[in-house]
C-alpha cells in the first residue's frame, strides 16, 4: 500500500457545487468531476481525479502524518475558530490519522479559514478499500 495526498483550498461556499464534487454513475459524463478543482465528496474518488492533482505520495505512514502536520500548521494562523480547533489540536488529530491509516482507513481533514475559505487535505490509501479505482499514478 502507498499513500496519495491531497490538498485544497478555496472558497468555503463552492463546496456547494455537488454537480462537481460527485462522480456521477454511468452513462453520464464524468468531466466535470473530472476537470473541476474541488475536492471530491468521497475521499477515496480522489483516485478518480488526474494524477497532477497529487500533492505528495508516501510509503510509510509516518511520513504522510508528517505532511498532515505540515499543512494544518501553515493553515493554523488562519483558522476560523482557533480556540474551537484547540480542543482538538493536532496531536490528537495525527493519533487517530495514525490509527486509520495503518488499518487502511482514508484521512480527510477540513477547515474553515478566515475570509469564507476553506481548506481540506486527504490522505488516500491506495489501493483503496472503498472503491476499486486505479492508481492515478500507474
Amino acid at each position: 500500500m502507498h499513500l496519495h495526498c491531497y490538498v485544497w483550498t478555496g472558497m468555503g461556499e463552492d463546496l456547494r457545487n455537488e454537480a462537481e464534487r460527485r462522480m456521477p454513475p454511468p452513462p453520464e459524463d464524468p468531466a466535470p468531476f473530472l476537470a473541476s478543482p474541488l475536492p471530491p465528496m468521497r475521499t477515496c474518488d480522489w483516485l478518480l481525479k488526474p494524477a497532477r492533482r497529487i500533492d505528495a505520495t508516501f510509503t510509510k505512514v509516518d511520513d504522510a502524518l508528517d505532511w498532515l502536520a505540515e499543512r494544518y500548521k501553515s493553515a493554523e494562523p488562519s483558522f476560523l475558530a482557533p480556540h474551537a480547533e484547540a480542543a482538538i489540536g493536532l496531536d490528537f488529530r495525527l493519533h487517530l490519522a495514525r490509527t486509520s491509516l495503518e488499518g487502511g482507513v482514508d484521512v480527510q481533514w477540513g477547515f474553515w479559514l478566515t475570509g469564507g475559505r476553506f481548506l481540506t487535505c486527504g490522505v488516500v490509501c491506495c489501493p483503496n478499500r472503498q472503491a476499486d479505482h486505479r492508481c492515478p499514478a500507474a
